[in-house]
């Protein structure tokens, strides 16, 4: 009868028994590590990757990514060239220099080459002696002189005459209208029309408009009670 304690068979078969035990034994000891696990986490624009389930353990929820959203476009705008300041008139000028009397407040506003420059306040012609509205081109330029209502048949000795000293006097019509300082009505100007007809500035923006701009440059004036300038 053959011995078969140590036999080399008996060797190779306790040797795989303690594989498997001690495999075993492995598994059990990772399983508490594996449900520990961080959740893996899904990559948008890559394919999830399928987890095989563990027996005995929660299978963990599928991330799904969120949708890709667009941002919605930014609210159109619309801002003023200048906040306040009308639209410059459509008017040829050689000069590149445009501006717009506005009765309705007042205001005389000034162009250069299409960009706004400056306003100031103003008082036109009465209700009595209204200026007219239209297209005036500045003329000739005085530094000062008397505005004589003789000139245009008002006798100077009648109620509504006068001889007056001006200074900064930019003629805009050949029958005597003028932009030019007139300092004795500043409290006026930006509120009421108190001239016989004139564009009545404070001496600093007469000097201003003397000064600045060029003959031929044309003004328009607009709102007023005096109907349509003729041109002359």
């Amino acid at each position: 009868m053959l011995n078969t304690t140590n036999s080399p068979r008996r060797r190779r078969g306790m040797g795989r028994l303690v594989a498997v035990v001690l495999g075993v034994l492995a598994v059990a000891l990772a399983l508490p590590g594996l449900a520990q696990a961080a959740p893996i986490t899904v990559v948008p624009g890559l394919p999830p990757v399928e987890v095989p389930s563990i027996p005995g353990l929660p299978t963990p929820p599928t991330t799904t990514p969120p949708a890709p959203t667009t941002p919605p476009p930014p609210p159109a705008t619309t801002t003023p060239e200048t906040p306040g300041v009308p639209a410059k008139p459509n008017v040829a000028t050689p000069t590149g220099w445009v501006a717009l009397a506005q009765d309705s407040n007042h205001t005389i506003y000034w162009w250069n080459d299409g960009k706004f420059v400056k306003s100031m306040p103003i008082s036109m012609g009465t209700n009595e002696h209204p200026t007219p509205n239209g297209v005036y081109h500045t003329r000739e330029k005085y530094r000062d002189m008397y505005m004589d209502s003789s000139t245009y048949g008002v006798p100077v000795n009648s109620p509504e005459g006068y001889r007056t000293y001006v200074e900064y006097a930019t003629r805009m019509s050949g029958d005597g209208i003028f932009i030019h300082a007139a300092p004795w009505s500043v409290q006026q100007q930006g509120k009421s029309d108190v001239s016989h007809g004139c564009i009545n500035v404070s001496t600093e923006n007469g000097k201003w408009v003397y000064d600045t701009v060029g003959q031929g440059t044309p003004i328009v004036v607009t709102g007023t009670v005096g109907g349509q300038y003729d041109g002359n």
